[in-house]
């Protein structure tokens, strides 16, 4: 992959989770999930994508396994809410439906 693939695979990553975002906050429950919004829900976003930026070659695998990684360091802090990570690591494994579709 070269480096305008690179870079233009990353917009499309940072451009996904901001979707995501949006979704999450203006979605049909937005209202719900504005007030459920915590700073560590924001944190994890920010490090899956630290890490898909680092992905030359993205792909649903590779994806799925960074969205665990980091769901699982969360998960033994003992500080965030069992349902909510698991509501949140649903949602950005389904993100991939839409990366993967500005990716190709």
């Amino acid at each position: 992959m070269t480096n305008t693939k690179t870079m233009i695979g990353a917009g499309i990553g940072v451009a996904a989770v901001a979707a995501l975002g949006t979704y999450l906050l203006y979605g049909k429950r937005g209202e719900k999930n504005r007030q459920l919004v915590a700073g560590w829900m924001l944190k994890l976003k920010g490090e899956v994508l630290e890490k898909v930026e680092e992905i030359k070659d993205l792909n649903k695998e590779e994806y799925y396994k960074i969205v665990d990684e980091v769901s699982g360091r969360y998960a033994r802090l003992g500080k965030v809410g069992a349902t909510e990570l698991k509501h949140l690591t649903v949602e950005l494994k389904n993100a991939w439906l839409h990366l993967n579709k500005e990716l190709q």
